[in-house]
Formats: structure tokens, C-alpha cells, sequence
């Protein structure tokens, strides 16, 4: 009988810690990729932290550049088995990536703008500004598209990557 007094509480224990640990990574801020990926996933700040890291500049609205720093879209879509390099071709040319944000807004990608066998400019998906963490209202990630004319695909508080593959013909 003192066995099953000792025991139970501490199964009970560990069972709560077990149900919190899992609540926490749900409430954690993640990205999923999904759609026409190999691999769906869902990634966390600890996720992103443990790739390939560069950084790309902004300005903002005054003029004043910013440094963010993050992880190439490529090497996200990479990870998810999404067809890159020497493999973009033909057909594969017509997929996109949508990118989805918590406000609402998307913005869209040909695979071939976010890959470096066709451009040199490197899409990223940031958590750090200016060395920092994003703040709130623009994070806690953020795509950031340098050299372009006006910043309107460099979109705020991500949730989602999607691939997706357009229908070329009505009837499909």
C-alpha cells in the first residue's frame, strides 16, 4: 500500500509536466510549410536557430538601413524536400510559394525568385533585427525581400509557407 502512496503521486507528476511541456510548444510561435512539400513541417524559433544563418539589409521608411538576420527561404524549402537547383525545371518552373501571415496578408513567389541557381538576391526568413529579437508587432518572423522598389513583400508576423502548383487549364 505505501508503494501505490509513493507511486501515484509521482506518475501523476509526470504526467502534468509531460501535458505542460506539450502546451508550451503548441503556444510556441512557429512557421509551417506545407502544400507541395516531401516533408511538411512546423518550425520553431530552435528550429531556425540551428540553420545556416546570413543576413540581408532594409531600409525603413526614413531611410535608415537594418540589419536582419534569419534563414534562407531556399534552405527552408530545402528541409521540407521542395524542388531546388540544378531540379528547377520544366514543370517545376510553375510552382509558387505563398506566404501567409497571422493579419491576413499573403504575398507570392515563383520558386525560381527565392532560388540561387536563378538569382543572386537572398530571400530570408528573419527573427533578429539589429541584433535583437523582432519586436512584436513585426514578428517573431518576418520574410525579408532585399532589392526590391517598393518593400510591400517584406511581410511581418509569418504563420505559413506554402507550395503550391497552379492549375495551367479549366478543366484540371
Amino acid at each position: 500500500m505505501q508503494y501505490y502512496r509513493t507511486c501515484i503521486p509521482l506518475v501523476l507528476l509526470f504526467l502534468f509536466a509531460m501535458r505542460a511541456a506539450a502546451q508550451d510548444k503548441a503556444a510556441a510561435p512557429s512557421v509551417r510549410v506545407s502544400g507541395e512539400v516531401m516533408r511538411p513541417l512546423t518550425l520553431y524559433a530552435a528550429d531556425l536557430a540551428k540553420m545556416p544563418r546570413t543576413t540581408a539589409t532594409l531600409q525603413d521608411r526614413g531611410g535608415k538601413a537594418h540589419t536582419y538576420i534569419g534563414v534562407p527561404i531556399q534552405r527552408i524549402l530545402e528541409r521540407a524536400g521542395v524542388t531546388t537547383g540544378t531540379q528547377l525545371r520544366g514543370e517545376n518552373l510553375v510552382k509558387y510559394l505563398l506566404v501567409k501571415c497571422a493579419d491576413g496578408y499573403e504575398v507570392l513567389f515563383s520558386l525560381a525568385e527565392l532560388d540561387s541557381s536563378f538569382t543572386s538576391r537572398t530571400v530570408i526568413l528573419a527573427d533578429e533585427l539589429d541584433g535583437q529579437p523582432l519586436p512584436a508587432a513585426k514578428g517573431p518572423f518576418r520574410l525579408v525581400v532585399p532589392g526590391e522598389q517598393k518593400p510591400a513583400r517584406s511581410c511581418f508576423q509569418v504563420t505559413e509557407l506554402e507550395i503550391g502548383y497552379p492549375r495551367l487549364h479549366p478543366s484540371d
